[in-house]
């Protein structure tokens, strides 16, 4: 009988001590898998070696129509009219410039004409001057996690194609880099820099020139100005400025500025007017040896 009563607590033991084992070799919680796996949201970049964003603005109306700096932005289909009037030093000028630029993906193609008229001395001068045709793309893109920062870096080029009357006589070539950065939902500034080569005859043949300009905006949505009419108001403020290379006039540098707005109107059938008008003013001693003052008014046309 005793020697029955050891078996029997024998075996019970070992029962215990092998379910402890099994529970021992069990895996903690931690190191469980769960029933679905979490994936990463799918990426956002797109294009050439990924450079591209499709979050980023570029292209949807953000960046507001320059004034006097080159348009950098993606272009659709738009239509533009611009007079610019200047005056200073016994000389007054007058510009009307038809533009028309078209999209096609993320490429931007545009023709601009500007006929012109100068008064210098009492003498008149008139005429066409180059036309010019001109290309941009976006290369890289960089927006930030929260979507604070929105930058676009893109490449262009610009032709100018003279016509040979009295004010267009050379041929221009201007290969530029640009960058249209928004940060939050109010502030954009675009940056536009250039190498302007002309070549033909007389003695502006054969210049070289930097261009640069930037142009600061700061969007007002309807509902935060509710003008009758308007989707943004949009107060802009510009400099433009080139500095001669070469030649006689190598290191002159002329700045000039302008303060205005752009008025981004509700759409009138398939097309949208954006009206815009500025005040033109000097920067620097260069540019005051031309100008003293001067208005330009904008319609742009998107359809």
């Amino acid at each position: 009988m005793l020697s029955g009563l050891l078996c029997a607590v024998v075996s019970a033991t070992t029962i215990v001590r092998a379910g402890t084992i099994l529970d021992d070799q069990k895996p903690p919680a931690s190191m469980t898998l769960p029933s679905s796996v979490a994936t990463p949201p799918p990426s956002t970049r797109y294009g050439l070696f990924d450079l591209l964003d499709h979050r980023s603005a570029y292209g949807e109306g953000v960046f507001p129509e320059p004034f006097l700096v080159d348009d950098s932005d993606l272009e659709t289909n738009e239509a533009r009219l611009d007079w610019l009037h200047t005056s200073g030093n016994d000389q007054r000028g007058d510009m009307v410039t038809a533009e028309v630029e078209k999209g096609f993906g993320l490429l931007t193609l545009e023709l601009e004409v500007p006929y012109e008229r100068d008064v210098s001395g009492g003498e008149v001068t008139r005429g066409f001057d180059n036309i010019d045709v001109g290309a941009r793309h976006p290369i890289y893109q960089y927006v930030s996690d929260n979507g604070f920062v929105d930058s676009t870096f893109g490449v262009g080029i610009e032709v100018g194609i003279p016509v040979n009357s009295s004010l267009s006589q050379n041929t221009e070539l201007v290969p530029k880099v640009f960058n249209d950065l928004k940060l939050g939902d109010h502030f954009t500034l675009q940056s536009v820099f250039g190498y302007s080569m002309l070549y033909g005859p007389g003695d502006e043949g054969g210049v070289n020139t930097f261009e640069y300009g930037f142009v600061f905006g700061y969007t007002f949505q309807h509902k935060e100005l509710p003008l009758p009419g308007v989707m943004q108001f949009i107060p802009m403020l510009e400099l433009s400025g080139e500095t001669q290379l070469n030649k006689a006039d190598h290191g002159n540098n002329s700045l000039i500025g302008d303060l205005g707005f752009r008025v981004n109107l509700k759409p009138i059938g398939g097309i949208q007017p954006r009206l815009g008008a500025a005040f033109v003013f000097p920067v620097d001693r260069g540019a005051r040896d031309d100008l003293h003052w001067g208005v330009i008014t904008s319609l742009v046309f998107e359809y």
